[in-house]
């Protein structure tokens, strides 16, 4: 054995040690060859005690000796603390690249850790990648520092300038920012030119989106078509109509006074006389003919007076009155007469004379193309000898022109309009 171990304490030497020579060679008895011999163990006596060790046992009694004096508290002066160094905005940034210990520069100052790093706990930065001395706790938080202040791992000019780029803005414009930099709230980040086009394609409507909204464009135009035509028949056209019957029906009665119109022959179109129904309220103007355009559409009622279908005028001595008019739209003038019966006057009132023909029959439903119901003895009338008498025409159902509704008349009285009105009109 060659390492050195402590000697084995006798029973005289009360812990006490010695070693041995290094490098000497030793027995199980404890010494050395080439060493002094080791002295025998004497046998315990007190007085031997008390020379070895003195105040021991069998030395003279323990006396205490003076003891200190308490003295008086004093303050100890506390330590100001020092201002901690600001780093010179002026001065280089520290160079990555020194190496563990290197000094720093002349120049460089030094940065103080931030304040959360000195009083609480935080994870180390990562080691540089760029040459910077990691084992160099200030060349390491300088280079966290300029790091966190310029967003680049690299302290150099060039990065300088990026980072400078980035906080201004490369034509003043707003800051860029940082790469690993959270990003602001409602920021989003900018997509890419096939980002870009790829959503552009998606927000593209397909073929069948654009088919179904050009048929549904059609429809909603259709349908406000529809609606502007239903309401200009149902309800512009009875407007423009009652005006232009009341129109010509006053144009008629001004002429009768002042005598600007004779009895006679009279031309398609020309007013001559006015028809009343007084359970209807109705009081309109009877022009010659039946056309659409030029009599019935304008809010008047026609008078058979064309060809085949040429009627006899009131003033006859015997024939058929017979009239045409609108049930429906164009200003309606025969909408009601399915509400007549036997006994319900008709009053034709022309430039000289009255013409009172009392409700007789109803056909309700014939073909528009049965024209018997106007001979001189109408078809279906009840009629059987000729005679003074009216028919009126008209369409039905409502709204349609399917067929026909016939109602007749018998004349009963005829009266001078040098007398007044008939009682027909007065009550």
């Amino acid at each position: 054995m060659t390492a050195l171990r402590p000697e084995r304490e006798s029973d005289t030497s009360y812990g006490q040690q010695s070693y041995g020579v290094p490098g000497a060679s030793e027995d199980w008895s404890g010494g050395a060859y080439g060493a002094a011999p080791r002295p025998e163990p004497q046998p315990y006596s007190p007085e031997a005690q008390a020379r070895a060790y003195p105040g021991g046992p069998g030395s003279q009694p323990y006396a205490p000796g003076p003891q200190p004096q308490p003295q008086p508290y004093m303050p100890q002066p506390q330590p100001q603390p020092q201002p901690v160094p600001q780093p010179d905005p002026y001065a280089e940034p520290y160079e990555a690249g020194a190496g563990v210990g290197a000094d720093v520069g002349v120049g460089e100052p030094f940065l103080p850790p931030a304040d959360e790093e000195t009083v609480a706990l935080r994870i180390p930065d990562p080691p540089p990648s760029d040459g910077d001395s990691a084992g160099d706790p200030i060349v390491g938080s300088r280079a966290a520092s300029r790091a966190r202040r310029d967003g680049s791992a690299s302290g150099g000019r060039a990065a300088r300038r990026k980072a400078a780029k980035r906080r201004h803005g490369r034509h003043g414009g707003p800051a860029e920012a940082p790469a690993g930099a959270p990003a602001r709230e409602g920021a989003r980040a900018p997509l890419s030119r096939v980002e870009a086009r790829r959503q552009a394609r998606a927000r593209k409507p397909g073929v069948a989106v654009v088919a179904s909204r050009a048929i549904g464009e059609v429809f909603i135009t259709t349908g406000v078509l529809m609606l502007l035509f239903v309401t200009y028949q149902l309800w512009w056209t009875n407007v423009r109509a009652h005006a232009q019957a009341g129109k010509e029906a006053s144009s008629l009665q001004n002429d009768w006074a002042s005598g600007k119109r004779n009895p006679g022959v009279f031309e398609p179109g020309q007013g001559f006389a006015i028809l009343h129904i007084p359970k209807l309220d109705v009081v309109v103007p009877i022009a010659e003919g039946t056309s659409s355009k030029g009599v019935l559409d304008r809010g008047m009622v026609g008078h058979y007076a064309e060809g085949a279908l040429k009627t006899a005028m009131p003033g006859d001595k015997t024939g058929n009155f017979g009239l045409a008019g609108h049930r429906n739209t164009h200003g309606e003038p025969f909408r009601y007469i399915n509400k007549l019966a036997p006994g319900d006057p008709i009053v034709v009132e022309t430039q000289d004379e009255y013409y009172v023909y009392k409700m007789a029959s109803i056909l309700p439903v014939t073909s528009p193309s049965n024209t018997s119901v106007l001979n001189p003895i109408p078809t279906g009338s009840g009629f059987t000898k000729p005679g003074r008498y009216i028919t009126l025409t008209t369409c039905t159902p409502e709204f349609t022109s399917k067929y026909r509704m016939i109602v007749w008349g018998k004349m009963v009285e005829e009266r001078p309009r040098s007398k007044g009105k008939p009682d027909a009109l007065v009550s």
